[in-house]
């Protein structure tokens, strides 16, 4: 059974969004706002879960991009040896 349920938002700028989203998407504020709080609530489903694959996944390609982007020039001056200096500390 489905109960009538209201929500009375007293927040100008919360009005704006919902507005101008349901605007943009074509849709009705409320769904728009029910698609927001899904997204919010996933979200936090998975920081709390550590990332999960989703995370491991983006990373991975993140790792990817940079690698490809990498120049011999750039990979030789990552080397360790040019990271400290000779007594063992940070240069």
């Amino acid at each position: 059974m489905v109960e009538n349920m209201s929500l009375n938002i007293k927040n100008e700028r919360v009005h704006a969004l919902a507005r101008e989203a349901a605007r943009r998407m074509g849709r009705s504020q409320t769904s728009v706002i029910e698609e927001a709080l899904a997204r919010l609530l996933a979200e936090l489903d998975e920081r709390e879960a550590g990332g999960g694959p989703d995370r491991t996944r983006r990373v991975g390609a993140i790792l990817e991009d940079i690698d490809a982007r990498l120049t011999d020039a750039d990979r030789a001056a990552l080397g360790a040896d040019d990271l400290y200096d000779e007594s063992g500390m940070p240069a």
